[in-house]
């Protein structure tokens, strides 16, 4: 009999947690009627939140979601996509940063305010495993940085210079929390996140940096056989000989500065021997250091096929033509990288026609075509 009371008494208390637990989940997952009808009007949103919980590598979250990552996200999404961000109403975040190019542009330079052009190449933000661990948005992890000159510490700072930038943006951010206060959507979104503390300069970033942060890309067919294999090194069944035979030949000469598992940085930058005299000084301009003059960020590979044109200046417009340049084309600078030097001569690493095909068609591999396609990374404007 007291054994069956226990029993009793327990389910009693599952059932109260898992209520509680549903209403919780309710509570942070979903808008009201009232304000979803609102947004309706404007936004293609699910009245329940798309999942935004960022994924750091193959397939582990960076653990359990705080209660308002999803709506912060959305809110984000939203952010992105807005004309409203720019002084004149004309472009977005996501302007030069297109979903099917895996968030880069896919011109030598962006077209900005006034038909003004940027002075580098749009760089990627959807083409690595976790945003966060790539990139070191976590500071108390130091890796690489924002921007080709590495001049930008977080994802906040990078966004806030996108906004503010005279070509890119053109706006003051005291006077878009003015702009933005005044949308309906808005304020629905913003207190479902902040609360009273509503829109604010602060919080536009900080959901931009959430959003952002969610990217995930991780369903290439490189990473499956990955996980199927259980060794980015190992040779991967699922891919073809000549992908395989590229990626030996990758790992064999580029391993050194791209992660052969395309999950970390192991160059956070680097002069790759583009030139001999630089225009553009990258890092070494940023920090005023001759010292490294000419060195750039090195990038994630993860969606390569899609992010072109490549290098900072976007020269080279094809996957062949980087390839060719690290065959035959490799600068002496006097900055140039150790692991592409050899005594006090560049190195050239002299591909064979079939290493070249090879190495692109492993390089094809890393695209993941369901990262392009996912409905919480796209326009939620209707």
């Amino acid at each position: 009999m007291k054994n069956a009371f226990y029993l009793f008494l327990t389910g009693v208390l599952f059932c109260c947690f898992q209520s509680c637990t549903d209403e919780i989940e309710q509570t942070y997952h979903h808008y009201s009627d009232e304000d979803y009808e609102l947004l309706s009007q404007y936004l293609n949103l699910p009245q329940r939140t798309y999942d935004y919980t960022p994924v750091t590598n193959l397939g582990v979250s960076s653990g359990a979601a705080p209660e308002n990552t999803f709506h912060k996200a959305t809110l984000g999404r939203v952010l992105f996509y807005d004309n409203l961000l720019s002084i004149d109403e004309s472009t977005s975040c996501a302007s030069c940063h297109h979903q099917s190019s895996a968030f880069a542009d896919n011109v030598q330079f962006s077209e900005g305010l006034d038909g003004q052009i940027t002075k580098r190449n749009t760089l990627p933000l959807g083409n690595t495993i976790g945003f966060i661990k790539y990139y070191g948005t976590d500071l108390s992890t130091p890796t690489g940085q924002f921007s080709w000159d590495e001049s930008k510490a977080s994802i906040d700072v990078q966004s806030e210079a996108a906004i503010t930038n005279s070509i890119e943006m053109g706006h003051n951010m005291s006077n878009l929390t003015e702009k933005l206060k005044k949308q309906d959507y808005y304020q629905v979104l913003f207190r479902k996140v902040y609360g009273d503390k509503g829109v604010t300069e602060t919080n536009i970033l900080d959901a931009l940096t959430e959003f952002v942060n969610s990217f995930s890309s991780r369903d290439s067919d490189f990473d499956k056989g990955v996980l199927e294999a259980g060794n980015p090194r190992a040779y991967l069944p699922t891919l073809s000989p000549s992908a395989n035979n590229g990626r030996e030949v990758f790992n064999d000469r580029c391993g050194s500065c791209h992660d052969p598992a395309h999950n970390a940085i192991i160059l956070s930058s680097a002069n790759n021997g583009l030139d001999l005299v630089y225009e553009d000084k990258g890092v070494g301009a940023s920090i005023s250091n001759p010292a490294l003059e000419g060195v750039f960020k090195v990038p994630s590979l993860r969606n390569i096929e899609l992010t072109g044109p490549y290098m900072h200046d976007g020269r080279f417009e094809t996957l062949e033509e980087v390839i060719e340049h690290y065959s035959t084309g490799i600068q002496n600078h006097k900055n140039l990288h150790e692991f592409l030097k050899f005594g006090n001569h560049a190195v050239q690493f002299n591909f064979s026609d079939s290493e070249k095909d090879d190495l692109v068609a492993y390089l094809k591999t890393l695209t993941d075509n369901s990262f392009i396609d996912e409905v919480k990374w796209s326009d939620p404007f209707k």
